[in-house]
């Protein structure tokens, strides 16, 4: 008798572990990569003809830097997405360097820590917020200490350049293979399309396992396409025919959304093909087509069951009309709502002063000034011998120190790596490339290639070094790649000592200012559906905020757990809290389509309503929305 193998037992790597060894999967954006390779590259090689290679410096800094926010999405949005930062890493450019230029040491580290704690605030009003806070300190740093000729205004003006460049290119240069409709719009267009592939997705998947993780991936697109098609602009309305179908064609997959949503809730199994006619609908989307013929209704031959009062006709006749309304509106160019609510003054100022705001703003203060003050003892103590880039210090610790990007101890890690990968890479390009064409061709390849590095942050580190390295030699300094391996290493080090240093306030605030958040959207939602109102675009507005506002929590959360015990014990329990909430407005979603149908909800739903509610209050009691009134309106 054979004795079997033993076999081998796979421990779980840890949080903070897997989060660095994870990579993004995402198709190549070569229309990115193409943009990168005209940017940097290019004006740098245009201001070495001019005789005037220091200012390419600064404007191939600020098109790396705009390169690297530059993100799938649509034109309209780019403008923020790119501008805002740019404008942010111009301002702090022109400010460190009087500052640097005037300023003795320590009151150059507190001016620099100063501007820390309002950048790591700006930081906690989202993506956009966040980037240009990272850019003003980033320019701050370079522009107190990078030794060019230039006037702050100077090199403010050549940052911006290199940043607008990159810019006009991503306005104006069409996407490769975008032959439907106006290319203007092709960001919108595959948001929207995105939009309805989400909810047959969805509908393929009720009634199996994989309809939470279909009904998050349906979030996340409502959410792209709502950013894709609220960018500025100048008039309030849409003035393209075009952007106006697009309006229409988001609107119309409202409520389709809601009724998958209802059907996925009811974990019921759904008839053969019922995702087929929003597939269809994003088809044409896509291809900037006409709907053609949808799907039967679904009601007439449906086997409707019942279980325990839930029954799947209410549901399944809203999608049926949801369909309907859709093929009816999809070519109309009347425009529609977008249904977001805008943030007031006052809810901005709320984030920035509490508790979030505080957390952020005083971790990236410490760990920035701290580096700071770290690099001008040593600078002054000549660690850098004649070469002046105590920048280095501080400005690494900017893409170390921000909660928002990502677990503190993993990109501790994902840096150290990239940075001595791309050194080295580095010495042996410098080793062999002739000077300053080669270096050129370098930075030229080195922009091409961050759009693509972006899937993992030990790549873009290693891209970034090698393009920041190849500036400082065309700027007329030395190969540093020793250097760049030591003041990053320093940086590290620094950041994650005092990352995990005790700070005024309660621990993980910034968390349960998300729970909160999400709670009290939760609740004004749940109020809304009950409270009877028969206005539809305020619930979908309500609805829109609450899903957004968890899925903001879950990020947060999912965060804060790939954190070091030391950090992420502080998020404990966050993560159950956010998942009753997601059933709670789940339960909503259903009881308004049930409402809508029958005008009473079942017992089914009363019953979740209430064990939902009772968890929450078992959970955590600030975290909880009012009891529902369900105003009579109960069947049995």
């Amino acid at each position: 008798m054979s004795r079997r193998a033993p076999r081998a037992v796979r421990l779980p790597l840890p949080p903070w572990l897997a989060h660095a060894l994870r990579a993004q999967r995402e198709p190549v954006p070569w229309s990115a990569v193409l943009r990168g390779a005209l940017a940097a590259g290019p004006l740098l090689c245009a201001a070495v003809l001019a005789g005037r290679p220091t200012a390419g410096v600064a404007a191939a800094i600020g098109a790396m830097l705009a390169g690297i926010n530059d993100r799938p999405g649509s034109r309209r949005t780019s403008v923020v997405r790119l501008g805002a930062p740019a404008l942010a890493g111009a301002a702090g450019l022109l400010a460190g360097t009087y500052a640097g230029d005037h300023l003795p040491a320590v009151p150059l580290t507190l001016l620099l820590t100063g501007l820390a704690l309002v950048a790591g605030g700006i930081s906690a009003l989202g993506p956009v917020g966040s980037s240009a806070g990272t850019h003003l300190l980033v320019g701050a740093a370079v522009g107190a200490g990078m030794p060019l000729p230039e006037t702050g205004w100077q090199r403010a003006l050549a940052f911006l350049a290199g940043a607008g460049w990159l810019l006009l290119l991503r306005l104006a240069l069409p996407t490769p293979g975008s032959l439907a409709g106006d290319f203007r719009f092709d960001g919108e267009r595959d948001a929207v399309a995105g939009v309805y592939d989400a909810v047959a997705a969805l509908l393929d998947a009720v009634g199996s396992d994989g309809a939470t993780a279909r009904r998050a991936a349906l979030t996340a697109a409502l959410d792209q396409a709502q950013d894709a098609l609220a960018g500025p602009r100048l008039r309030r309305y849409a003035g393209s025919a075009t952007e106006r179908r697009l309006h229409t064609r988001y609107a119309a997959a409202l409520p389709l959304a809601e009724a998958a949503t209802a059907l996925a809730w009811t974990g019921e199994p759904l008839p053969v093909g019922a995702g087929e006619g929003a597939r269809r609908l994003a088809d044409a989307v896509r291809g900037n087509t006409h709907t053609g013929p949808l799907p039967a209704p679904f009601v007439p031959r449906a086997r409707l069951r019942t279980r325990g009062g839930m029954t799947l006709a209410p549901a399944l006749r809203a999608l049926d009309d949801a369909l309907l309304h859709a093929a009816d509106a999809f070519d109309r160019a009347d425009g529609g709502a977008l249904y977001t609510r805008r943030r007031s003054r006052s809810a901005v100022l709320r984030t920035l002063l509490g508790a979030r705001g505080r957390e952020y703003g005083l971790r990236v203060a410490l760990c920035f000034g701290a580096s700071a003050a770290v690099a001008q003892v040593l600078h002054h103590a000549r660690w850098y011998g004649p070469h002046e880039h105590w920048y280095w210090l501080p400005a690494t610790a900017v893409f170390l120190v921000k909660p928002d990007l990502g677990p503190l101890v993993s990109r501790v890690l994902c840096r150290a790596a990239g940075t001595v990968l791309g050194a080295l890479l580095f010495a042996g390009f410098a080793a062999v490339l002739p000077r300053p064409e080669g270096l050129v061709a370098l930075v030229a390849l080195s922009g091409a290639l961050i759009p693509v590095a972006t899937r993992h942050f030990a790549a873009q580190t290693a891209v970034v070094t090698v393009l920041v390295l190849a500036l400082v030699m065309v700027g007329g300094e030395p190969q540093a790649s020793l250097g760049r391996i030591g003041e990053t290493l320093l940086a590290c080090a620094i950041v994650l000592v005092v990352g995990h240093l005790p700070m005024p306030g309660r621990r993980g605030g910034g968390i349960r200012a998300r729970l909160d958040e999400a709670s009290a959207a939760a609740r004004a939602y749940l109020d809304h559906v009950l409270g009877g109102s028969g206005d539809r675009a305020a619930r979908w507005v309500l609805r829109r905020e609450a899903y957004r506002t968890l899925a903001e929590a879950r990020a947060a959360i999912a965060v804060a757990s790939a954190e070091l015990p030391a950090l992420a014990r502080h998020a404990h329990g966050a993560d159950g809290i956010a998942a009753t909430l997601e059933r709670l407005v789940d339960t909503t979603t259903a009881c308004a389509v049930h409402l809508d149908a029958t005008g009473m909800l079942g017992p089914r739903h009363t019953e979740r309503l209430t064990a939902l509610l009772d968890g929450l209050t078992g959970a955590d009691a600030r975290t909880v929305p009012s009891p529902p009134d369900t105003g009579g309106r109960i069947a049995g």
